[in-house]
C-alpha cells in the first residue's frame, strides 16, 4: 500500500513474517534521529519493552501534509507486533487499494458488506467500524479549500478597494496643492494628456512602491513560516510578477480620476488659485 522501497538492507522474509521474531525497517526520519548519519542496518533498538533488530531502511517519501511525515515510521511483521508489542491479535486499521478503472463507491460497499459479515453484525444493528474513501476526503478538503480561497479573495478585494481609495485621496490632495503648478504648465503650452500622463505615472509609482513593500513582507513572512513548520521555501516568479503588475493596475485605475481632474483644469482659474 505504501509502495515502500528498501534502499538499504533487506525486506522482510517469509520466515520473519511467520516466526514472530521482532525485526524492523526504519524510515529516514527515525534513522536520522536515532543514528544520525551512521548506517543503522544490523543495529538493535528498543520499542517499548521489546528489542528489535534493524534489517533495513526505507526510501524517503517526505511530507504528506503540514504535520504528516511519511518517513517517521517503523515497519515490523504483523505477527511479531501482535505477540511482542500489542499482546493481542486486534487490528485497528486495514488499508486497501482499488484496481485502475474500478469504482471506489462499489468497492466500498463490498468492503462494508464483507466487514459486517465477518463481524456478525445484524441488519438492524449499526456498524462498529468505518470505511474511509480518500477520494471523498479529498473532495471535502477541496470544498473547504475553495471556501477559504473565496474568503481570502474577499478580504484581498476589500483591502485593494480601501487602498485604492486611499491612493485616490492622496492624488486628489496632490492635485489641489499643485493647482498653480498645473496652471503654469498648461499656460506655457503643456497639453492636457501630458498632465494626465504625469499624474498617472506618479500614481503608478506610489502603488508599485507599496506593492514592492507588500511583496517583501509577504515573502519574508512565508519564509519564516516555512522554516518554522519545516517546509521547503520556493518562490513562483509568475505570482510575484502578477502581484507587482496588479499593484500598478490599481494605480492606473484609482489614479485616473485625479489625473483627469488635473488635465481638465482651466489655466486661468488654476493660476488664480491660492
Amino acid at each position: 500500500m505504501r509502495n515502500a522501497n528498501v534502499i538499504r538492507g533487506n525486506d522482510f522474509s517469509e520466515q520473519q513474517y511467520q516466526s514472530g521474531r521482532l525485526t524492523c525497517i526504519l524510515g529516514k526520519t527515525v534513522r536520522e534521529e536515532l543514528f544520525g548519519a551512521v548506517d543503522a542496518v544490523g543495529s538493535t533498538i528498543r520499542i517499548g519493552i521489546a528489542t528489535c533488530q534493524v534489517i533495513g531502511e526505507l526510501e524517503s517519501k517526505g511530507q504528506a501534509g503540514p504535520v504528516s511525515d511519511q518517513d517517521n515510521i517503523i515497519l515490523a511483521p504483523l505477527r511479531a507486533v501482535q505477540i511482542r508489542l500489542i499482546g493481542n491479535e486486534n487490528i485497528t486499521a486495514i488499508a486497501a487499494s482499488v484496481n485502475s478503472g474500478a469504482s471506489n463507491s462499489e468497492i466500498r460497499l463490498e468492503i462494508e458488506e464483507l466487514m459486517r459479515e465477518r463481524r456478525n453484525i445484524r441488519e438492524t444493528d449499526v456498524d462498529d467500524f468505518r470505511v474511509l474513501d480518500p477520494a471523498e476526503i479529498a473532495g471535502v478538503l477541496e470544498d473547504v479549500t475553495g471556501i477559504l480561497t473565496l474568503f481570502l479573495s474577499a478580504i484581498a478585494g476589500v483591502s485593494l478597494l480601501v487602498g485604492g481609495i486611499g491612493i485616490m485621496n492622496i492624488m486628489l490632495v496632490s492635485v489641489t496643492e499643485r493647482t498653480r503648478e498645473i496652471g503654469i504648465r498648461l499656460a506655457i503650452g503643456a497639453l492636457g494628456k501630458e498632465v494626465l500622463t504625469q499624474f498617472l505615472v506618479e500614481s503608478v509609482i506610489l502603488t508599485t512602491l507599496g506593492g514592492c513593500i507588500g511583496i517583501f513582507i509577504g515573502l519574508t513572512g512565508s519564509y519564516a513560516g516555512a522554516v518554522y513548520m519545516g517546509f521547503d521555501f520556493t518562490i513562483d516568479p509568475n505570482i510575484v510578477m502578477g502581484a507587482f503588475a496588479f499593484s500598478a493596475l490599481v494605480g492606473v485605475v484609482f489614479g485616473y480620476v485625479p489625473a483627469r481632474r488635473a488635465a481638465r483644469l482651466d489655466p486661468i482659474e488654476a493660476l488664480r488659485h491660492e
